[in-house]
C-alpha cells in the first residue's frame, strides 16, 4: 500500500507543532494544539472525503489529550500512521492508543528532556553565568533547543515509519532502558549542581577562651556541603508539599532570609 501521508505533510506537523501548547487549558488540556498540528494529516486523508467524516475526524481528535510537549511529536507521527491504516469503522483504535501513550511517553519525556536534559544545560549556563560569561545563557539557549528541535522533528518522521511497532517488541525496551538511564544521568547532574552552584557559607564564630570555633570548618570537616543539600532539601520538601503552588513566595522568603542573616553576620 503506498503512503498517503508525505514528508512534506509531516514537515507542515513539525512546524504546526511548535504552538501545540499555546492552546493549554484545563478543559482538555492539549487537544486543541493537538488538532492543530494534527490538520496537515487529517487534510491529506480527507481530501475527497464527505465533509461529515472530515468533521468527525476533528471532533476525534478534540477530546482530553496531554502528554510531554517532546513526546506528542512521537504521538503525532504514530496516530498519523493509524488513521492512514484504518477505516472509519477502526477510528476508536486511534484515541484508544492516544490516550494509552500519554502517559508513558509523558514519563520518558520528563525523564529525557526536563530532568536531565535541561539541568545539564542549566548548569553549563550558570556555571559560564556565575564567572561573568555572557556566553552562559546563550550556550544554554543552543544546547537545550539542538535536542529539543531535533526529538520534535525525527520524533514526529519516526512515529510514522516506525508506527506502533516503536512502542512494542523492542523498540518498547530501547524506550524503557533510555528512561532508566535519563534517571541516574538526571540524579548525577542534580547532585553535581546543588554541590556547585548553591552557596550557604556560615561566618559565625564561638569563642571559648583563646580557642575560636569557626563554624563553617566544623561543618566542612563533617560533611563537605552539608548545609548546600540541607537547604536544597528543605526547599524541595516546601514544593513537594505545596504542589508547587507557592514557589514564587519560597523564592521571596530565601531572600529575606539570606539578607537578614547576612546583616546579622551570620552568614557570608
Amino acid at each position: 500500500m503506498t503512503p498517503k501521508i508525505t514528508k512534506s505533510d509531516l514537515n507542515r506537523v513539525f512546524w504546526r507543532m511548535q504552538l501545540l501548547n499555546v492552546t493549554n487549558n484545563f478543559q482538555s488540556m492539549q487537544a486543541i494544539g493537538f488538532l492543530s498540528s494534527f490538520v496537515p494529516v487529517l487534510e491529506r486523508l480527507y481530501k475527497d472525503r464527505p465533509k461529515e467524516e472530515r468533521v468527525s475526524a476533528m471532533k476525534r481528535h478534540l477530546k482530553f489529550f496531554n502528554s510531554h510537549v517532546n513526546s506528542d511529536a512521537l504521538i503525532l507521527g504514530i496516530t498519523a500512521a493509524i488513521e492512514e491504516n484504518t477505516d472509519e469503522t477502526q477510528k476508536d483504535t486511534v484515541t484508544g492508543i492516544k490516550t494509552g501513550l500519554m502517559g508513558p511517553l509523558a514519563g520518558i519525556g520528563d525523564s529525557v528532556l526536563k530532568f536531565t536534559w535541561l539541568p545539564i544545560c542549566g548548569s553549563i549556563g550558570a556555571t559560564l553565568a556565575l564567572n561573568g560569561s555572557i556566553l552562559g545563557p546563550i550556550i544554554m539557549f543552543l544546547l537545550y533547543n539542538s535536542v529539543n528541535i531535533a526529538s520534535k522533528y525525527y520524533g514526529i518522521h519516526l512515529g510514522y515509519s516506525k508506527g506502533v511497532e516503536l512502542i512494542n517488541g523492542v523498540g518498547g525496551d530501547i524506550l524503557q532502558h533510555l528512561s532508566t538511564i535519563a534517571n541516574i544521568v538526571g540524579l548525577m547532574v542534580i547532585g553535581g549542581l546543588i554541590a556547585s552552584v548553591v552557596k550557604v557559607n556560615v561566618v559565625s564564630e564561638i569563642s571559648a577562651g583563646d580557642n575560636v570555633i569557626v563554624l563553617q570548618d566544623m561543618f566542612d570537616k563533617v560533611m563537605p556541603g552539608f548545609l548546600s543539600i540541607l537547604t536544597t532539601f528543605l526547599v524541595y520538601k516546601l514544593l513537594k508539599k505545596t504542589n508547587g503552588k507557592h514557589a514564587p513566595l519560597i523564592i521571596a522568603g530565601i531572600m529575606a532570609i539570606s539578607v537578614v542573616l547576612t546583616y546579622l553576620k551570620v552568614l557570608g
